[in-house]
């Protein structure tokens, strides 16, 4: 699989990630075997970036990740981005050194690792992002080798374009799909320009994107499509990329059209919708989720696609001009 540089981080990893929030929680249960199955089908496949945090499952995901390293990865070859900021109250008194210590030092014992490769401030509130004493504390790990690299992971354009400023941050991780494209106006060129790696999230709208669902589709009460369908427990943006569900559905019935008429010959929905994301101009990596070993290995096929046709590019800025623009874009 092809892979792209982090220039600010000093390494390499693959154009398809693994996204692991799902091997964590809040999607329905998800076996440990099965877990550790995804990750070995995923490397199998030319995966070489994981994704997760350490409020994945209470510390699962990278408990689970740290074991398949130490038995399969004795090379290094495998990159692994974390998170930090949501162990605590999302107020920036929690965003400070004494914190930051402590919770990059549990990741690194989850993880079974000195240095961890990048730690991602979890989504912090912009008055964090825009703290001067953020990045003095980020660098402090640094130096203190107990990251190599850090990033921020954001909920609005307007926090990316704040941390991209930041001659340390190494990587933005932001909800970019074929649902959400506002990041491609500003964020996605500024990063490229400042040598900063983009992480697209939630690229399938949570599953949306599939074209697997319908209005009759239900999901486990654990599913944050479920308890978070309105922003309960979080940003809704995380959830269906923040879109209606209803409407999200009309949406992805248009783009399965799109797909069947312009998209290559034998390639899912899916598989579009993330070569889609994975062929933007300045996208370092794409992080889908995967439940079961088929799964990993279909995300991973999508990193070798071919390139899209223009009309199906054209497709994708049509569907969502006219379903989703008005009510996505002034929002995030």
């Amino acid at each position: 699989m092809e892979q792209r540089t982090f220039v600010r981080a000093g390494f390499d990893a693959s154009v398809v990630g693994l996204g692991t929030w799902q091997l964590g929680a809040d999607w329905g249960d998800v076996s440990e075997d099965d877990a550790r199955a995804v990750l070995e089908a995923s490397v199998a496949e030319g995966v070489t970036f994981f994704d997760t945090a350490d409020v994945y499952g209470d510390g699962r995901s990278e408990q689970v990740i740290g074991g398949y390293l130490r038995e399969h990865d004795r090379e290094g070859r495998i990159r692994v981005a974390t998170k930090m900021g949501r162990r605590a109250e999302q107020v920036p008194a929690s965003y400070v050194l004494d914190n930051f210590r402590a919770w990059t030092d549990r990741s690194r014992r989850n993880l079974g690792v000195d240095t961890l490769d990048l730690v991602q401030l979890h989504c912090p509130p912009s008055e964090v992002i825009d703290a001067d004493a953020t990045y003095d504390a980020l660098d402090t790990l640094v130096a203190e080798q107990a990251i190599a690299a850090y990033g921020v992971s954001v909920e609005t354009v307007d926090q990316a374009l704040s941390a991209i400023a930041r001659p340390g941050v190494a990587s933005i991780q932001i909800i970019l799909n074929a649902f959400r494209l506002k990041p491609l106006d500003a964020v996605v060129p500024a990063a490229a320009d400042a040598g900063v790696a983009i992480i697209a999230r939630v690229p399938l709208a949570s599953g949306l994107l599939s074209g697997r669902y319908d209005e009759t589709t239900t999901f486990a009460d654990d599913d944050h499509r479920s308890f978070n369908r309105h922003g309960e427990a979080f940003d809704v943006g995380e959830t269906f990329s923040g879109v209606d569900y209803a409407t999200g559905v009309a949406a992805a019935r248009e783009f399965t059209a799109l797909v069947r008429e312009h998209g290559p010959e034998g390639a899912t929905p899916a598989q579009v919708a993330l070569a889609w994301v994975a062929q933007q101009p300045g996208v370092t990596t794409v992080i889908p989720g995967a439940r079961n070993p088929e799964q990993a290995r279909a995300n991973a096929a999508a990193g070798r696609l071919p390139a899209l046709p223009q009309e199906l590019l054209d497709g994708v800025r049509r569907i969502y001009d006219d379903r989703l623009r008005a009510s996505i874009h002034p929002r995030w």
